[in-house]
């Protein structure tokens, strides 16, 4: 459920910040646009905003600059320390999709930038009923993830990597879980939301689902 990734996060919150700015080599396509990215996240966000897989604060700064209050998610404690000394006011709990604190607020925006796919999906589908009674009236989804049209298009780009030499992101696209854009609105609709896709790069695609009253 995403946190047999906490190792890896802790030891890469230092780092974290020249990796989503394209110093990373393997990297710089999954990255490319970053901060055109998180800024469409805050763009479609409101409200009350639980935001989940922090990092390192890089969309949390953009949602409070927005105006929003944010409720941060975090599990790996690494990347907690790293917010915290960035924004110190910040309401930071130690979980994630699955399992977190509960905020008192009602809540109108679920948000996520690169983590989602930490999530087997029959996780991701858990999550998502989760989300939908969380969420109140009018509540949406805004996460944006790397996600692909197909599972061809997936082993096309597992290939693609191989052949430039970039072993780690080859591994990472095999061993994590990266969904599909059909299984992802299979999930959305069995809990309850109306979503649609929006591409942001040859990685990551934006997806808004709004919540559907039952």
């Amino acid at each position: 459920m995403g946190i047999e990734f906490n190792e890896l996060f802790d030891q890469w919150a230092e780092s974290y910040d020249s990796t989503v700015a394209g110093l990373d080599l393997e990297y710089q396509d999954v990255f490319a646009g970053y901060k055109d990215i998180l800024e469409n996240v805050a763009a479609r966000s409101a409200g009350f905003v639980v935001e989940f897989g922090v990092g390192t604060g890089n969309l949390t700064e953009k949602l409070m600059d927005g105006g929003m209050e944010v409720y941060g998610v975090e599990p790996s404690k690494g990347m907690r320390e790293k917010v915290r000394r960035k924004f110190p006011e910040l309401q930071l709990a130690d979980g994630h999709f699955l399992e977190f604190p509960v905020p008192e607020e009602q809540v109108d925006t679920v948000v996520s930038t690169y983590a989602f796919h930490h999530l087997t999906d029959d996780e991701k589908g858990k999550a998502l009923v989760q989300f939908h009674q969380l969420l109140g009236p009018n509540g949406k989804i805004v996460f944006a993830d790397t996600v692909f049209v197909t599972e061809l298009a997936k082993e096309a780009k597992i290939d693609e990597a191989e052949q430039k030499g970039f072993f780690r992101l080859a591994r990472d696209l095999r061993t994590e879980y990266y969904s599909t854009i059909p299984n992802l609105m299979d999930l959305f609709y069995a809990a309850g939301f109306e979503v649609k896709f929006e591409q942001q790069n040859d990685f990551v695609w934006l997806m808004e689902a709004a919540k559907k009253e039952r």
